[in-house]
């Protein structure tokens, strides 16, 4: 393929999302749309990624070179039109020769399998290509109007468009692909003669074609083509999104006990033959090497685990968590910037903080360790094959040697040599006849 650049049209104002926040900075799968329309342009191996931002949020483009550094951030100010939206873009191809993708910050789906169908159109010899779908109801959809040859003609908005036109089921998305040259030709000479004073980027086709060229069209399936205006629509996309993930998952060998529960991340990594079981969650930055088990109701978020690990059920991983091969993290336990060495478990009802857990060490029930002090975070770190008691406190910071022990119910203020029993408890008194005796005198009174 040609080389390729991007202009990422993000200016809109997005009221109904009724949102402080700019509607192309909402997520989708833990990441902006933006910033899937980037990583899609990236993908592609677009030399150049333009995005064109309205003058009211400044904040999207401080977004855009957060989530790219490449990126080449342009301003459209007053908004008047998709075709000065990429006129505002414009300076950001200087240079530049080779196909140049329109794309919408707000159409997150679309496919790189899409778009290089639309580059190669291009190099197939047409001027510009646009992306075309059918939807259900045709409704308020631009009308791509073809030749015998399958060729664009035109562009015919619903309102404007005869009872024939309006009949038919191809639609405009928006998206399109055109030569470089062809751009910088015919940009500015599409004009705002229509009722809202607009310059729009569908009048390319016509000038394209009245001129002698040819343009082409490139279908995709509704659902990709999905633009988000509303929380109702981002839900929908979330939905799709997370159908797409759940599919890649299961073709590469992962087992997906309820998939319609499991909700994934966009940079989710997850090897073959993993077991997820109902209702898991990941957040973003998680990555699963092969074999790994996640039980039903975890939730998973920045952590990494290794071959033949389990987690859960009710378990929750948080960022900087680590643990080897084969190791267990069990039912209600927390784990924070906690690495656990082989082998090593955790079964249950702990909280793991700020912690070094050698290979094969064994937490018991109710452990906990003490890692912030309300000003810092310090570090527990316990040897291999360490034994802690259940319902042990550890107070960082901390060291228990390998091998040693810690009884149930102590409270570790100080260091542990290795191969050592530590109490930190008071010693057990008994009272023989106590309790019969305070009986008594309770049912008395």
């Amino acid at each position: 393929m040609e080389p390729l650049a991007s202009v990422i049209l993000g200016a809109g104002h997005g009221t109904r999302m009724r949102s402080r926040l700019p509607k192309v900075l909402h997520e989708i799968g833990g990441l902006p749309m933006l910033g899937h329309v980037l990583a899609t342009a990236r993908g592609l191996g677009a030399e150049r990624r333009v995005v064109v931002i309205g003058s009211q949020a400044p904040e999207v483009g401080e977004a855009a070179r957060a989530l790219d550094e490449e990126a080449l951030v342009f301003v459209q100010d007053p908004p008047r039109g998709t075709a000065d939206a990429v006129r505002a873009g414009m300076a950001g191809l200087d240079g530049f020769d080779g196909i140049v993708l329109v794309l919408y910050a707000d159409t997150p789906l679309v496919t790189e399998a899409t778009l290089r169908a639309l580059g190669a159109a291009i190099a197939e010899g047409a001027a510009l290509a646009v992306l075309g779908f059918e939807p259900d109801e045709p409704g308020a959809y631009g009308r791509l109007v073809t030749g015998e040859d399958g060729a664009l003609v035109r562009i015919v908005e619903a309102k404007d468009a005869s009872a024939d036109e309006l009949a038919i089921g191809l639609c405009n998305s928006g998206v399109m692909a055109i030569r470089s040259d062809v751009l910088r030709e015919e940009l500015p000479r599409v004009g705002n003669d229509n009722a809202k004073g607009e310059f729009y980027l569908t009048d390319l086709v016509s000038l394209v074609t009245g001129g002698g060229g040819r343009a082409a069209v490139v279908t995709a399936e509704e659902s990709e083509v999905l633009g988000v205006n509303d929380r109702a629509e981002l839900s929908v996309a979330e939905g799709l999104f997370q159908t797409r993930a759940r599919l890649a998952a299961m073709r590469a060998g992962v087992t997906l006990q309820d998939p319609r529960s499991v909700r994934f991340s966009h940079d989710t990594q997850i090897g073959q033959d993993c077991v997820i079981g109902p209702s898991v969650v990941f957040g973003t930055g998680v990555r699963l090497a092969e074999g790994v088990r996640v039980e039903a109701f975890s939730h998973l978020e920045g952590c990494a685990v290794e071959t033949g690990a389990t987690v859960g059920p009710f378990a929750r991983l948080r960022p900087g968590a680590e643990l080897g091969p084969r190791a267990k993290v069990g039912n209600f336990v927390e784990v924070k910037k906690t690495t656990l060495g082989e082998g090593a478990k955790v079964s249950h009802l702990t909280y793991l903080g700020d912690a070094e857990i050698g290979a094969h060490a064994n937490i018991g029930a109710g452990t906990i360790t003490c890692n912030y002090d309300g000003y810092g975070k310090f570090r527990t770190k316990i040897g291999a094959g360490a034994f802690i008691g259940s319902n042990s406190a550890l107070v960082a910071p901390v060291t228990v040697g390998a091998g040693a022990f810690v009884g149930s119910g102590s409270v570790v203020t100080e260091d542990v040599e290795a191969d050592a029993l530590a109490l930190g408890r008071s010693r057990q008194v008994q009272k023989p006849g106590w309790a019969a005796s305070f009986r008594s005198r309770m049912e008395g009174k």
